[in-house]
């Protein structure tokens, strides 16, 4: 019925460790706002069991329905085409992840965290509050902290966040550029790859489709270097053999990423060597409500280089502790 964006910024703060959402009314014959905002709640996919007619009235009430401008709506008003509204959404209950986030490094304006697996950087479909946004925001009461880049819910490892507005899109700006380094490691079947092997390959994946496709043949757009690859101790093997439920030797791999698509290194370690551990989605797509959160994927970002925007010396930030499972 209308076109919805969540924004971070706008008449209404974020609030909650939340951005308020926007949405348009479509083209028609208008409708009032009471009705307006109700049917883009009940309509929603992921609602709060609580979040009834009552509910809606509530927020006109408070002054939490607003046009562009700032000015609050009544239930009553009368909105045509094209009118713009801003409004809170009540997240759905959501399973908590059992794992905390913790700091690799901070300053006035960067906060640097180890992002546990399980849990999204952002606002997303079902997983909204049990996200790495959310939950910072939340416990610092910086509702400005904003990720400047993002890891898939189950990759694990550095993420940078900025803590100011007014120096977000510096720090976003780099990693859109692709001028931050960034390193993994990957747990996997151990295969043979001579240190330095380039992985060149054509990645596409549709909207709404859980797994990214390989096509061979085509132009490659992903790249990334293989920089080592060893074998676990016999404990750590024997550890992940009964957890995963898997046998044969198991390699450590250290991947630098040279381009950033979706699910790259877990598409390209599929092809090339063998898919890594606790994988859902490669080779095999899993039923996402049946997750076992003591055998998590085990990829992790552990490395971020780059030179800072702001000051124009080098920073690195390094992950030098073990995987927990080890």
């Amino acid at each position: 019925m209308a076109r919805k964006k969540t924004l971070t910024t706008g008449p209404l703060p974020p609030r909650g460790g939340l951005g308020a959402t926007r949405a348009r009314v479509p083209e028609g014959p208008g409708i009032t706002a009471a009705d307006f905002i109700w049917h883009l709640v009940s309509t929603q996919r992921h609602r709060h069991p609580d979040d009834n007619v009552d509910a809606v009235l509530a927020r006109f009430a408070e002054g939490a329905v607003v046009k562009r401008d700032g000015s609050p709506l009544a239930p009553e008003t009368w909105l045509e085409p094209g009118t713009d509204v801003f409004f809170y959404r009540r997240p759905a209950p959501e399973k908590p992840v059992p794992f905390e986030i913790t700091t690799v490094f901070e300053d006035d304006d960067l906060l640097i965290v180890n992002k546990p697996p399980f849990m999204a950087t952002m606002p997303r479909a079902s997983h909204i509050t049990e996200t790495a946004t959310v939950r910072l925001r939340r416990a610092t009461g910086n509702e400005e902290l904003t990720p400047a880049h993002r890891l898939d819910r189950a990759t694990s490892g550095l993420l940078l966040f900025t803590k100011r507005r007014e120096i977000r899109g510096a720090y976003q700006e780099l990693f859109a550029r692709r001028e931050v380094r960034k390193e993994y490691e990957a747990i996997a079947s151990l295969h043979d790859v001579p240190p330095a092997t380039p992985w060149h390959h054509h990645l596409t994946k549709q909207p709404g489709e859980p797994a990214a496709q390989l096509v061979p043949g085509a132009e490659p757009n992903a790249s990334t270097l293989v920089a080592d690859v060893t074998r676990l101790t016999p404990a750590e093997e024997l550890t992940l053999q009964t957890r995963y439920g898997v046998s044969g030797a198991l390699g450590r791999y250290v991947l630098r990423p040279e381009t950033g698509r979706t699910h790259q290194l877990r598409v390209q370690m599929m092809a090339e060597a063998s898919p890594i551990l606790g994988d859902r989605i490669y080779p095999t797509l899993l039923p996402a409500d049946n997750e076992d959160f003591s055998a998590p994927m085990l990829l992790r970002c552990t490395g971020l280089g780059f030179v800072d925007p702001l000051r124009g010396h080098e920073r690195d930030f390094q992950l030098t502790d073990d995987w927990p499972l080890l």
